[in-house]
């Protein structure tokens, strides 16, 4: 198992989406403590002021709170976060795409267009946004990287999860696609993480008769979240990772 040295993130600015919570937040925490400024983005202000408090109380750099709802964001939301990191920081060294919805299982034949449309914006399209938008800070950094949590259903087909099956699916090629297009172009690098079955909401949701307490943690999957995001991963591009593995 990887261990990240003290000092892996110094001096760097980080974007973690989905930050109030399950492996957002536990990823947001484990950055700053490893010296990264991280940007917190998520929905829910009381959530992201929760980590925020974390943060400070363990004497990391200060982080920032980024309230955006994923659901229904536009390109003028998109822009206002973009310039705001570019006048804060002037780069983007790392992005975490981990923001992510589920809901409850369901036949196809039962899903609506709504739950549908739900899923893959805040899985799906929600990350193909804040990466294009994001892209040209993540350009300006020395060693940018691009970290998308993916899931087993983005890897194989799950029964009653076609939309969160679907959605996971499209992350992994977009994260090929960019790995394609950039690998000779560029020093960001692209790869994907598989949390495995953990004790999250989102998980909770989708299968409410489980124990959480018989799942891995968050916590326990931040080594390769670390890794990833550090200079100890700069020939790692274009892979799929499993954070249990």
């Amino acid at each position: 198992m990887y261990e990240a040295p003290a000092n892996l993130l110094e001096d760097k600015v980080i974007l973690v989406t989905g930050a109030g919570s399950g492996i957002g937040k536990a990823a947001a925490i484990a950055y700053a403590k490893a010296g990264a400024t991280v940007i917190l983005l998520g929905k829910t202000v009381s959530k992201l002021e929760a980590v925020y408090d974390e943060i400070e109380s363990a004497g990391c750099p200060e982080a920032a709170i980024t309230p955006v709802d994923l659901e229904s964001v536009g390109d003028h939301e998109y822009e206002t976060l973009f310039a705001g990191i570019d006048s804060e920081y002037g780069r983007l060294d790392g992005l975490l795409n981990n923001a992510g919805y589920m809901g409850p299982l369901m036949p196809f034949q039962t899903m609506t267009l709504e739950h549908w449309k739900k899923v893959l914006q805040i899985n799906l399209n929600a990350g193909f946004a804040l990466t294009r938008y994001c892209f040209p800070l993540l350009q300006a950094a020395e060693n940018g990287s691009i970290v998308f949590t993916s899931s087993t259903a983005g890897r194989k087909p799950f029964a009653y999860s076609s939309a969160y099956t679907v959605a996971k699916h499209g992350i992994e090629t977009l994260a090929q696609v960019l790995f394609l297009e950039l690998e000779n172009t560029s020093s960001v690098r692209v790869n994907t993480v598989n949390p495995g079955p953990c004790a999250t909401a989102l998980r909770q949701a989708a299968y409410p008769g489980e124990d959480p307490a018989t799942l891995p943690q968050p916590d326990d999957l931040m080594p390769v979240y670390l890794y990833l995001m550090g200079d100890d991963s700069l020939k790692e591009n274009g892979r799929q990772f499993s954070a249990q593995d």
